[in-house]
This record gives structure tokens, C-alpha cells and sequence, in this order.
């Protein structure tokens, strides 16, 4: 997982490069490199730690006009400047950049030693450069010797290639990790994300697996491995400059979290027919009927997703009357899954690149069931490759954490769970226009939670030094505590688990004490009475009790040590808004700590790898 950036054009490269990585150095920030042809010959520099760093060391490459660049997060070999990429053949005249695992490089390696390659480093990429000499020696061009170097690789890639022999020309590839290629006047850009190119231009042409690009300043050859030419139109960006800056705020994290109220309002737009009680997505018009006659959903997911999907079968079984297994996209592919007719696959993923859902979904397709997603990036793996879907319309998330994310995932799930459940009728249209209705106060709802920012950070400041939390929810709000648990771990460091209520006593209740934060959700729905019997557990052992509640909900009061209000909702939404105070709580938690917040440690934002 990394940030990958190549430009070829009449700017200075150097000053594309960094500001590129800097865009990208949420995706991977172990590291970092560039790679310049300078005077007919490659200058490579790169070093541990951040792009601040690096450009910090960087000296006598302004008049280099091609380039490449790279943010690192470790997979093979620690982090250190031997390590950072780009990595360079024997000679020093191939420099490569590279994004996921190369299966087979240990194999490769052994190989190429015989033949009297020299390694410096423990990467697997570093093979590619040598594999890469290997076949130039005699091939016609760098694009050739790319392209044979490749055949022999197993796993996954997406890199960018640089040749001083060939001091015109980037060869970009791709085999599960994603790659874009920005096209300007009289220049072009290769990015493994949008944010480092659109400063210069909004059109792009995605590249698709096992595709090989030649890019030159003016022009773009596509072709497969197979070297056959591939005619692809391009497409626009719509998002902009503002949507990927910090806009005043401290972190992007506390900015999305901020921008929820508008960013489900935009989920939301468009997509509900208020007369009918019933809401309408573009992406699934063309496949209502197979989504509302299936006769089970599997929903396949990582992370906060698989939070979503959870949440999802809560609400769509209480609704729809549908069966919904939801899945570890990382363990589905392996295990064997039992798909049938009838089934239809979800696949949710912010990024629309993360590897192992993209791979599972690659397993339900060769099942031959209807595989759809539900994802955020226009044009991304995820996307193109299922059946049909729906975008969240989050806008670019740059904080590792997802937050908007999160609640617009949850947003469109309640979309699909009206349309279905409207669709097989098990909602009336009376229910539909009551849902509906509630689903139009949601972002005026979530303005008032945000507004109590000031009492959620006094609460994390009391409980900075705590060195473990409970997270504990009942129904459809028990996903709630896994994402508030995982929030707490991803950027406070804090160990973190969460429970539904009931199964506290099962065994996490041994953890109780004095020094042991509980946070429960608590809401007024149908399991309220007996969340309050499981804080009155946690209270006879001296717990600490954190209460997400139901405002004026004076019964409480005299049971936690600390209450955040939020508006009633109903229950089936209500995950849209309980989960923002855990958000903001696990936010100041992190800043009390001194935790970087936006890059937090051994983390990345989309997971291209296994």
C-alpha cells in the first residue's frame, strides 16, 4: 500500500512530485522517494519518514522535466531509506516505484542472483527492477522488457517504470492496484490516487487490470499484456481542490466528521420519492427485480465496511424479511462459501480498491450470482468490475479513520433496505413516507450532536490515560460499539473491544474495575430496559460508565458517570447518529494523547494488499 506518483511534461517534475505525495501521504508514510532524470542520468533520493523530509534533501533536480515518486507503507523489509523506493537495477539506469506483493519474488530473486544481479534491500520490488534489466539487455524497448519482466510475476502490482536510456517515455502496469493517468497539454501524470494529479487536470483514463501503459508528454498507448491495443475514453473528475484540503480545520478527520450532516444529505439526494413512501438508485434501476425477488443477501466487506454490512442485516432482516449473511471479504474467498441461486452479493468498500473484497467479489462472479457494490470512488475497481451498484456520494476521505464514509454507507443501506422493503411489501407506504420523513431531519440532527464537541472532549480528557475501553450496544447499535471500539483503537492506540450488552457477562464483565471505561449505547428502542440492567452491572464492579443516550432521558442520569445526548430517531437510523460522538470522542482522545491523527501508525487508507 502506497502512494504512487510519475510525470512527464514541461513543469519541473520535482515540484509535481512532492506536491503530489503530499496529497498522498495518508495512503503510505513509512517512507519516502523520487526518482529524476537529471543530465541523461537517474538521481534517485529518498529517505525514511515523511515528505516533509524528503524534500528537505532534495538538491539539484529542478531542471528535470520526467519523474517518478513514491509514499511507502511497509510490507517487505522495515522501514528505512535502504527500503524506500524507487529501487534501481544494477546499472542505475531502471528505476521502479510499486504498489502490492509480489508473490513470487523470493524465487525471482534467487534467479537473478545466479545470473549476478546485486540486492540492496529486503523489498519485493527490488526484484522487478533487476527482472526488468534482465529482459531490456534484449528486447527492443522498455515497454517490451515491462512487459516480459511481468509474465513472470505472480502476485500484485501497480508501478511506474523509468528508463535514462529512454529519457522520454514512463511505462506504467497494473494487476490489482489501482493506477490513473492524468491527461495535460503537452504533459501526463500517472497517480495511484486522483488527489495527486488534479491540480494539474480533471480528465484521467483508469487503467484496468493486467493493462500496460506507455506514456509520453503527448500521447498514451494502452495496451494488455498481451500486447494488444485497448481504445479507452476518458473521464472527468468531479470532485475539487477544496474537497481534499484541510478547509481550517486541525485534521481531516475532525473535517469529515464535520461534514456529515451535508455528506448524507447528498446519499440521500435524489434517491427518495417522499409521495410514495419508496426510494429509486440510478445504479440498481436496471436490477430492482433480482435485488427485491432474492432470496438471501451476502454482504462482503472489511473493516468499517463490514460495520455497515452488519448494521445492514439488522435492518434488512427487521424490514425486508430477507435472510443477510454478512462476510469478512479476507475469509470468504478462502472458505468455500455456499452461493445459490437466488443469492445476490454485496460488496461495500469506501476505496472501491481494497484487495480482498475485490477478490471475493471475484469468487461470488465466478459463482454466477448477481454481484453489486456500494462504494465511494467513481471509476474504482469495485465499481467497474460488479454487476451494478451505488455510490455513497461521501466525497474524497482523506483521514485514515473512516468517518462519512461510515454513515453514508449506512445512509445507502437504508436505501436498499426501503426499496426492498417497499418492493416485497413488508412496508406499507405509510411506513415508507414515516422512514422517509425521518431520513430528511437526519442531517439537522447530526448538527446538534456535533455541537456538543466541547462535552465529548472534556470527557476525553478526563479518560486519556485509560489504557483499555469497553464499547457495549444492544440490536442494531451493537455494530455501533465494534465501530467505536475500532475508532479508539485506530488512532488513540488504546486497546478497545466491543460487545453486544448481553454477552458482557459472558466473560468481559472479569475486565470490570475502577479503571475499565464502559461505553454504552443506550438508545429508547426495544432492548432499553435491558442495556439499563447491564449498566448496572458494570456499576456494582466500580466500572466507569460513558452513556450515548436519548436527550431528557432523566432515568440515565443517575446511572453513568457521563451522558452524551442525541436526538430519537428511529431505530433502524439511529446508527447515523450514535456513532458520531464515538467518532468525536476517539478524535480527542487522540489529540489529548498526541496520536497523529490523520496518519495514524502501521495504518493506511485503502488496503491494496492481502
Amino acid at each position: 500500500m502506497c502512494g504512487i506518483v510519475g510525470y512527464i511534461g514541461e513543469k519541473c517534475a520535482c515540484d509535481v512530485l512532492v506536491e503530489g505525495l503530499r496529497r498522498l501521504e495518508y495512503r503510505g508514510y513509512d517512507s519516502a522517494g523520487v526518482a529524476l532524470l537529471v543530465d541523461d542520468h537517474i538521481n534517485v533520493v529518498k529517505t525514511i519518514g515523511k515528505v516533509s523530509v524528503l524534500e528537505n534533501i532534495i538538491h539539484d533536480s529542478k531542471s528535470a522535466r520526467i519523474g517518478i515518486g513514491h509514499t511507502r507503507w511497509a510490507t517487505h523489509g522495515e522501514p528505512n531509506s535502504v527500503n524506500a523506493h524507487p529501487h534501481t537495477d544494477c546499472s542505475g539506469d531502471i528505476a521502479v516505484i510499486h504498489n502490492g506483493i509480489i508473490e513470487n519474488y523470493v524465487a525471482l530473486k534467487k534467479k537473478l542472483s545466479c545470473l549476478g544481479h546485486e540486492f540492496k534491500s529486503q523489498t519485493d520490488t527490488e526484484v522487478l527492477a533487476h527482472l526488468i534489466e534482465e529482459f531490456n539487455s534484449r528486447a527492443d524497448n522498455l515497454e517490451v522488457a515491462v512487459r516480459l519482466a511481468l509474465r513472470e510475476v505472480d502476485g500484485t502490482f501497480g508501478l511506474v517504470v523509468m528508463s535514462a536510456k529512454e529519457p522520454e517515455v514512463l511505462v506504467a502496469a497494473r494487476r490489482g492496484s489501482p493506477l490513473l493517468i492524468g491527461l495535460g497539454e503537452s504533459e501526463k501524470l500517472i497517480a495511484s490516487d486522483a488527489s495527486a494529479l488534479i491540480r494539474h487536470t480533471r480528465n484521467v483514463v483508469y487503467m484496468h487490470d493486467n493493462e500496460i501503459a506507455v506514456v509520453t508528454r503527448n500521447n498514451v498507448s494502452l495496451k494488455n499484456l498481451d500486447d494488444e491495443t485497448i481504445n479507452r475514453e476518458a473521464e472527468y473528475l468531479t470532485f475539487n481542490l477544496e474537497q481534499i484540503e484541510k478547509g481550517g480545520f486541525d485534521h481531516f478527520m475532525q473535517k469529515e466528521i464535520s461534514e456529515q450532516p451535508e455528506t448524507i444529505l447528498n446519499a440521500f439526494r435524489g434517491r427518495l420519492k417522499d409521495d410514495e413512501g419508496i426510494a429509486t438508485m440510478g445504479g440498481l434501476r436496471d436490477v430492482e427485480d433480482k435485488v427485491t425477488n432474492a432470496k438471501r443477501f451476502v454482504i462482503i466487506a472489511c473493516g468499517t465496511s463490514w460495520h455497515a454490512a452488519l448494521v445492514g442485516k439488522y435492518i434488512m432482516e427487521q424490514h425486508a424479511r430477507i435472510p443477510v449473511e454478512v462476510d469478512y471479504a479476507s475469509e470468504f474467498r478462502y472458505r468455500k462459501p455456499v452461493l445459490m441461486e437466488g443469492d445476490v452479493v454485496w460488496a461495500i468498500s469506501q476505496s472501491g480498491e481494497t484487495l480482498d473484497t475485490l477478490a471475493a467479489l471475484r469468487e461470488a462472479k465466478r459463482a454466477g450470482v448477481p454481484v453489486y457494490g456500494i462504494v465511494n470512488v467513481v471509476g474504482s475497481t469495485i465499481a467497474r468490475e460488479t454487476d451494478a451498484g451505488v455510490y455513497i456520494h461521501a466525497g474524497p476521505e482523506i483521514g485514515v479513520a473512516s468517518t462519512k464514509a461510515f454513515t453514508s454507507q449506512l445512509a445507502v443501506l437504508n436505501l436498499i433496505n426501503l426499496l426492498v422493503s417497499r418492493k416485497r411489501k413488508t412496508l406499507d407506504a405509510k411506513q415508507g413516507k414515516e422512514i422517509i420523513e425521518e431520513m430528511h431531519r437526519l442531517p439537522e440532527k447530526i448538527c446538534q450532536i456535533l455541537d456538543q464537541k466541547e462535552r465529548i472532549k472534556e470527557i476525553a480528557e478526563e479518560f486519556r490515560d485509560s489504557r483499555n475501553f469497553l464499547y457495549l450496544g444492544r440490536g442494531v447499535n451493537f455494530p455501533v460499539a465494534l465501530e467505536g471500539a475500532l475508532k479508539m483503537k485506530e488512532i488513540s492506540y488504546i486497546h478497545a473491544e466491543g460487545y453486544p450488552a448481553a454477552e458482557m457477562k459472558h466473560g468481559p464483565i472479569a475486565l470490570i474495575d475502577e479503571d475499565m471505561p464502559a461505553v454504552f449505547i443506550a438508545l429508547g428502542h426495544s432492548t432499553y430496559h435491558k442495556s439499563l440492567s447491564n449498566i448496572q452491572e458494570v456499576l456494582a464492579r466500580k466500572g466507569k460508565v460513558i452513556v450515548v443516550a436519548n436527550e431528557a432521558d432523566g432515568r440515565l442520569k443517575d446511572l453513568s458517570d457521563h451522558i452524551i445526548e442525541i436526538p430519537r430517531t428511529l431505530e433502524i437510523l439511529s446508527p447515523i447518529l450514535s456513532v458520531i460522538p464515538l467518532q468525536l470522542l476517539s478524535y480527542y482522545m487522540a489529540i489529548e494523547r498526541g496520536c497523529n491523527v490523520d496518519q495514524p501508525r502501521n495504518l493506511a487508507k485503502s488496503v491494496t494488499v492481502e
